[in-house]
């Protein structure tokens, strides 16, 4: 089943273009990479996909429902069926690592009685590894912990999909690792839909079901993994170069 389908959909800011023409599915229960150089407009995807941005022209459906950005009870429904990982977490500071995560549940859910509150945040954070680490401020945090803290903020409304905007970030290679290693689980443990925006092709092989790839404003690919790693295209072909060229040095 897919849990997205976009057909015709263009986006970008005001009237400048960034991606036109685009029509794709994203299927349920499967991690679905988005590739592209710097500037190819994945992040600007995401914002959309996510109910942030709206389309330019076209639009998509999720779960067979059209979304509809001039209806807030569309949009409120499609929030409260996501989550988004941000780049660099945007956590903020001045608040605890719980209250953080506690943050989507009070602002959709303002009557829900504090001990659920403080049962699901402890569960999202047990889900990311970080059970103990619930009264910690992100200033307190590593680079890798922030990250996984901001997964569990994403995932503490239990999304039909989960949004992750250039998740190895900023991190080493090993910790990035960790982090595709809990994707990983994510989808095989709780059957989970991930949409992954990145630009750096080391963990491709290891968590990505399905790929799109951007490229000079258009859908370039859509598919497999293993159809993209065995491409003849001379564009996807470069791009593996560059990342081979990348790991080689």
């Amino acid at each position: 089943m897919d849990i997205i389908s976009a057909r015709g959909l263009a986006v970008g800011y005001g009237t400048a273009e960034v991606l036109r023409d685009l029509s794709f599915v994203i299927p349920e229960g499967l991690i679905s990479v988005v590739l592209g150089v710097s500037g190819s407009g994945k992040s600007t995807l995401l914002k959309t996909l996510a109910g942030l941005l709206p389309p330019l022209e076209g639009g998509f459906e999720f779960s067979g429902a059209p979304v509809d950005y001039a209806s807030e009870a569309s949009l409120g429904a499609l929030y409260r069926r996501i989550g988004v990982l941000y780049q660099g977490g945007a956590l903020l500071n001045g608040l605890t690592l719980f209250e953080n995560i506690a943050l989507p549940i009070r602002m959709h859910f303002p009557e829900m009685p504090e001990e659920m509150v403080k049962d699901m945040v402890h569960n999202g954070l047990a889900q990311v590894d970080m059970a103990d680490a619930a009264a910690k401020y992100p200033a307190e945090l590593s680079g890798g912990m922030r990250k996984r803290g901001a997964l569990a903020r994403a995932l503490v409304l239990d999304p039909d999909v989960v949004f992750c905007d250039e998740p190895s970030s900023g991190l080493d290679p090993i910790t990035s690792s960790l982090l595709d290693d809990l994707l990983l689980r994510l989808k095989d443990t709780f059957g989970m839909t991930l949409v992954v925006v990145t630009h750096e092709l080391r963990s491709i092989e290891r968590v990505a079901d399905r790929v799109l790839v951007l490229n000079a404003g258009r859908l370039h690919y859509a598919g497999d993994a293993a159809g993209l790693s065995a491409s003849g295209d001379p564009f996807i072909r470069t791009f593996f170069l560059k990342k081979d060229s990348q790991d080689d040095a």
